[in-house]
């Protein structure tokens, strides 16, 4: 792969540095964040911004809002969003939902659906795990019967990220009892301020809330919000996890991470006063991990071009996803290491901006030990990382 820098992407670069530096709020930038929390007015209007310039569908064809760019682009872009620390948006409408609308939805969901996906005025999250079906997917129990021109849709979901500050849901439903697991499955979009939807809230490890139940009590959804044909549902399911473990590695956020990592080791002090910086324990670790991201970055590409070209990344993105979030993991075990004490604090009201005192230690240590708690999820959702090896398995290696 040829990943020298033309003169146009050295122009890219600028241009993209210039917008960061002209429209990205120094608040946004600058504050600690754990997971994707962040206040939600604060990040439309980062996604406005976005939208306006033309920027926010990275990855979408150009004839439903997106960008159009080479891979090289798109890496070019993500690096200097991840430098920047600029927020990451939600997923679940950018990079999920709404690829399976404009690949699979008719004309009308369309229409219903991307511009305010693209806009930032919809947000989605997603209704795929259930107690007891979570990396066994097919399992899920949440059942959509049809009367007349509607689903009537009664179940649970659970794990559901955001579901609290969601406008819809997209949820795999069972609509046949008698197909087998995969085949009885239907893909259907529900507007969260239907009758008969609860949301419960989760709160995790790391202290905040980023995770819900969600229960359907008779649930009444038009057969129109169902996505393609009935009981194919699985087939758009696939699909969109590509798509999500493609996003989940974050390549340019643990390059931030290092480098972050790096100015880290150059303040904090050992017990004789030297810099972390010179520790060789230290210090090979985060070598080591570098050279492992730099392996991923290179895969991550050539599975970029592969799409662009119609390939379509397939089974391959779970290598992806595995590197990618044991590497995520290992920068927040080290980042804990490199804060010592200061990683004890559980500093909860700072992260969620309601403290009245200032932090315990250096502001870098606030959300270190929210950050390593909340990533210990990371190898489990989209799909477990054991999953992911069988996967690579039976679908790459043919075993």
């Amino acid at each position: 792969m040829d990943i020298e820098l033309t003169k146009e992407d050295d122009a890219f670069r600028a241009e993209v540095r210039r917008f960061i530096s002209e429209k990205l709020p120094r608040e946004l930038a600058e504050r600690e964040t754990v997971g994707a929390s962040g206040e939600r007015g604060a990040l439309r209007r980062w996604q406005k911004d976005l939208h306006e310039k033309g920027w926010v569908a990275v990855n979408w064809p150009r004839q439903y809002g997106g960008t159009g760019w080479t891979p090289m682009q798109k890496h070019i872009f993500n690096e200097e969003m991840a430098a920047a620390n600029a927020p990451r948006l939600s997923p679940f409408g950018l990079s999920m939902v709404g690829p399976v609308i404009y690949t699979f939805g008719n004309e009308e969901q369309k229409k219903q659906h991307l511009p305010g996906i693209l806009s930032g005025d919809v947000w989605w999250c997603q209704g795929y795990s259930e107690p007891g079906s979570g990396s066994d997917l097919a399992s899920l129990r949440t059942r959509a019967v049809r009367q007349g021109d509607h689903y009537i849709v009664n179940g649970q979901k659970i794990w559901t990220s955001y579901a609290h500050e969601a406008d819809w849901i997209f949820c795999l439903v069972r609509t046949d009892e008698t197909a087998k697991p995969q085949e009885g499955i239907s893909f259907l979009l529900i507007d969260m301020k239907t009758p008969g939807i609860e949301v419960k809230p989760i709160i995790s490890i790391d202290g905040l809330h980023h995770l819900n139940e969600v229960f359907f009590t008779d649930v009444k959804v038009p057969v129109t919000n169902r996505i393609g044909d009935k009981n194919k549902g699985w087939t758009y399911a696939k699909f969109l996890l590509v798509n999500e473990r493609t996003g989940i590695a974050g390549v340019p956020e643990s390059k931030r991470k290092i480098a972050h990592l790096r100015k880290i080791a150059r303040q904090e002090r050992l017990g004789d006063g030297t810099a972390l910086a010179d520790d060789p324990a230290i210090m090979t670790k985060l070598s080591e991990i570098e050279v492992k991201l730099t392996g991923l970055e290179y895969t991550n590409l050539r599975i970029v071009a592969d799409e662009v070209a119609g390939r379509p990344a397939g089974p391959s993105s779970s290598t992806l996803k595995i590197v990618g979030t044991e590497i995520q993991q290992a920068l927040s075990e080290l980042a804990v290491e490199a804060v010592a004490f200061y990683a004890m604090p559980f500093q909860r009201e700072h992260l969620m901006g309601i403290a009245n005192e200032a932090p315990v230690g250096p502001a870098y240590a606030v959300s270190v030990t929210s950050a390593y708690n909340f990533g210990r999820a990371a190898s489990i959702y989209g799909g477990s990382n054991e999953i992911q090896r069988n996967v690579i398995a039976k679908a790459v290696l043919g075993l």
